[in-house]
């Protein structure tokens, strides 16, 4: 290191400390705290906290990863999850008439290994509607364990023998529940669960038998993902790895919307205290221009001004960001701490990697919002010591701020990953700032009409506003946009939450009733009538198998999504309607019309996207042997956690009814009334009843983790939207001691000065207030609309908090800021100005 950077760096040093003695660092420091804990504790949170959703997600798996196949996986699969440190379990699937006695059914009987299994518990009784209890064994060898549908059907309980092929087990539990319960259609049977060293002894396994083997594996993330990958490229002809975001879509949903919620607090926290920063480094360079000047008198160059600044710039980014990473890696730890007995297991410990990451963060918010303005106070010229009118160049700020959005843009969309999340806020940040700026402008220049209105006090507040209308209007924004960050967190975040939540209620369909033959769906009606239930929506569905798109055989299609082509390739569930589902929104084309007769189809959106489809496309299927072909004339969006009965694909009336259907349903069923399910089942032996309460538990419980972290995060948001608060009350502050200053002088009293700036901030607060009550509620709505697909709804107190929110806090903020120089002499403020 050489002499004159050694000299530098100790230059810079001195003056930094010499700064923050002085307090001239504060708001500065403090926004980017809060920026760089935000960023890094959300780095951390959804590190760990997102391990705990998806190991909890994961239980609809029974494992972090399943490898399904036709034929039994080799032992090396086995054999190499072993070398990584990973446990495993097998489960071989198949589908068996059981007897007890005269009785029999058809059942999926599951034979499975002991660990079995490897994420969540299975739920157990010793009898049919016995009092249920979480196990962690499986059934031992010559013992079987059946769920209440296959007792129900055979009319038996624990402590039966039942055959099973060629042996017979004693059914000694009632299943209740197991994790890894079928939802879909696949799954139709009721559930057998034996040990798998009993499955040689039922002679079940043979030559031609529809046997469906999962080898589950769980471990770590880091050796789950590296063992994913390194697993999928030796799968073999009928394997298929799946995980929870391959299998559960309500699950999947609730992820991800609980992604963007985290992902948004912390966008917003940047923002915000991107523009404290940029308010804070204008005013230190206003204030330091007279020691600038005086530097230059003394013989410092602008280069070594600037290397200095730089310098300072660094020392303060590396103390923001290791503290900011501290700050918010304690945070995260508060958070685990307080989510432990919900989360129920040990997060792993966190990586470095979010620290490093809050040194970026803090690296180029200084970058990109204070280095223009320090960069700029060295061009001051030293005449300024003489005379104070001499500023340096105007800075050019449009300039400026766009290098510093640039900075932070790319930053955000390296971090954050979510392209459409990212510009999105930024969309709405630019156009918050327009719509503010306009706005407050407008009003500023509107309140010249109501200066003799009343007294002095009135007139001189209002003129202040008035006069100064550039900073007014920039006050006005800075205010504004703070205070609307407060009511979105307070009101407006709240109601999303809450919508989100009760997008799932308490009474969401928790039973699929499939195999409804149409004879007996008015029986069935009537069934649930007499027992004071709701008579749900019968659906039908007809089975069918893609054979073309546009003309061209599927089967010598190559399909860019691989995901595409295995939906393409298998065996499909369709359905018509001619009307379009609550829960269902067209986003491209349109859909028919309830008279409609001609032959269409509306297609899921992600599983459009997966096969490559367009509008107006032809898509043909066989169906019982004949083809059926429809033209593509609309694309939807299905909100797959309604747990509604829905389909990829649906057709319009008349295409597909010529051909034999089943119906299905789905009804909500009270635990009271879980016996009303089994004498549905014995009134309709055919009709096959999936529960879903175990995927509800799972989704229910993925949303009550992700809302707990959200509130935790969304305390970064609110720091940095008081730290704006701040950084706009500071931004004027030596203006107005000096005005104060003035005005007792010529003889102005300290009540009637306190009332002239009490009005001057009353009336900016209202502005303001009024301006973020509407910009939070266009925020809101947007964000709920466009981004997390949940209906908004207009809170009218919304509009009464904010003008009160704004008078109160902005009114006060500037009173406590201005009393403290209304008691000092004015002669000590006009020598020290």
């Amino acid at each position: 290191m050489t002499a004159r950077v050694a000299g530098t760096l100790h230059l810079a040093w001195k003056l930094l400390l010499r700064d923050w003695r002085a307090g001239e660092l504060t708001v500065l420091a403090a926004a980017l705290l809060v920026a760089v804990a935000a960023m890094t504790g959300v780095a951390f949170l959804t590190d760990r906290v997102g391990q705990a959703v998806e190991l909890r997600a994961a239980e609809s798996l029974a494992a972090d990863l399943r490898l399904a196949s036709t034929s039994p996986p080799g032992g090396e699969y086995e054999a190499l999850a072993a070398q990584r440190g990973m446990r495993t379990a097998r489960v071989s699937s198949m589908p068996s008439v059981v007897f007890t006695g005269e009785a029999n059914t058809l059942a999926a009987v599951r034979a499975v290994t002991d660990g079995y299994p490897l994420r969540g518990r299975l739920k157990t009784s010793d009898r049919l509607l016995g009092e249920v209890g979480v196990t962690g064994e499986v059934p031992r060898p010559g013992e079987a364990w059946a769920s209440p549908r296959l007792l129900a059907r055979l009319g038996a309980d624990t402590g039966t023998d039942i055959e099973v092929g060629a042996t017979t087990l004693r059914m000694s539990r009632v299943l209740d529940f197991r994790p890894d319960e079928g939802w879909s259609f696949v799954d139709l049977a009721p559930t057998l669960l034996i040990n798998e060293a009993d499955l040689a002894a039922t002679q079940l396994v043979q030559p031609g038998s529809r046997v469906s083997y999962r080898l589950l594996f769980a471990g770590d993330r880091g050796a789950v993902d590296a063992f994913k990958a390194e697993l999928g490229e030796r799968l073999g002809e009928g394997e298929r790895l799946d995980d929870i975001r391959d299998t559960n879509p309500q699950i999947r949903s609730s992820m991800e919307r609980s992604g963007r919620f985290l992902n948004l607090a912390s966008l917003v926290s940047v923002l915000l205290a991107a523009v404290a920063v940029a308010m804070a480094a204008r005013r230190y360079s206003h204030r330091h221009r007279d020691r600038i000047a005086l530097m230059k008198c003394m013989g410092a160059s602008q280069s070594t001004i600037l290397r200095s600044s730089v310098w300072q710039l660094l020392m303060v980014a590396l103390a923001g960001g290791v503290a900011g990473s501290l700050l918010g890696f304690l945070a995260q730890l508060g958070l685990a701490w307080t989510m432990r007995d919900l989360i129920g297991q040990a997060l792993p410990p966190p990586g470095f990697a979010p620290a490093v990451l809050g040194l970026v963060t803090a690296l180029s918010i200084l970058a990109g919002f204070a280095l223009p303005d320090l960069a700029q106070m060295g061009k001051t010229p030293p005449l300024r010591v003489l005379r104070h009118d001499l500023d340096p160049p105007p800075l050019r700020y449009g300039v400026s701020w766009l290098a510093g959005v640039a900075a932070v843009l790319a930053l955000l969309l390296w971090i954050v990953r979510d392209t459409r999340l990212v510009l999105t806020i930024f969309a709405g940040a630019a156009a918050t700032f327009l719509a503010l700026g306009a706005t407050g402008w407008l009003l500023v220049k509107s309140l010249r009409g109501f200066r003799g209105a009343a007294g002095v006090a009135w007139r001189y507040g209002l003129a202040n506003i008035a006069r100064r209308g550039r900073e007014s209007v920039v006050q006005v924004v800075a205010f504004g946009l703070g205070i609307m960050v407060l009511l979105l967190l307070s009101t407006v975040r709240t109601d999303l939450m809450n919508t989100w939540r009760q997008s799932l209620p308490v009474n969401a369909p928790n039973q699929f009733l499939i195999n409804i033959q149409p004879q007996e769906t008015p029986a069935m009606a009537d069934f649930l009538a007499r027992r004071d239930m709701a008579v749900p929506r019968f659906v039908p569905l007809v089975r069918a198998r893609m054979t073309a798109i546009n003309g061209e055989d599927v089967a010598q299609m190559t399909f860019e999504d691989p995901q595409g082509e295995s939906w393409a390739r298998r065996d499909a569930n369709l359905s018509w309607t001619d009307i379009l589902q609550a829960d269902n929104r067209i986003i491209a084309g349109r859909f028919w019309e309830p008279s409609f007769s001609g032959a269409e189809v509306s297609v899921e959106e992600e599983f459009g996207r997966e096969l490559g489809l367009q509008l107006g496309d032809e898509v043909a299927f066989d169906v019982a042997g004949e083809t059926v072909s429809a033209r593509v004339t609309s694309f939807r969006t299905v909100e797959w956690d309604s747990f509604s009965p829905n389909f990829f694909m649906v057709f319009s009336p008349g295409v597909l009814e010529p051909f034999p259907a089943t119906y299905i349903t789905s009804l909500h069923v009270d635990d009271a009334q879980r016996e009303v399910v089994l004498d549905l089942m014995r009134q309709f032996p055919s009709v096959t009843a999936i529960d879903l309460d175990a995927v509800l538990s799972q989704v229910r419980d993925v949303m009550d983790k992700a809302a707990l972290a959200v509130q935790a995060v969304f305390v970064f948001t609110l720091l940095a939207g008081l730290t704006v608060l701040w950084a706009a009350v500071q931004a004027t502050r030596d203006e107005r001691r000096y005005e104060s200053a003035m005005l007792r002088t010529f003889g102005a009293s300290k009540r009637r000065v306190l009332g002239g700036v009490a009005t001057e901030f009353l009336a900016i607060g209202l502005l303001a207030g009024v301006l973020a009550a509407a910009g939070a509620t266009l925020a809101g709505w947007l964000l709920a609309e466009n981004l997390f697909d949940l209906e908004y709804g207009f809170s009218a107190a919304l509009w009464l908090a904010g003008p009160l929110l704004g008078m109160a806090f902005v009114g006060l903020s500037g009173l406590t800021a201005t009393w403290r120089v209304i008691r000092q002499p004015p002669v000590s403020v006009l020598r020290t100005s």
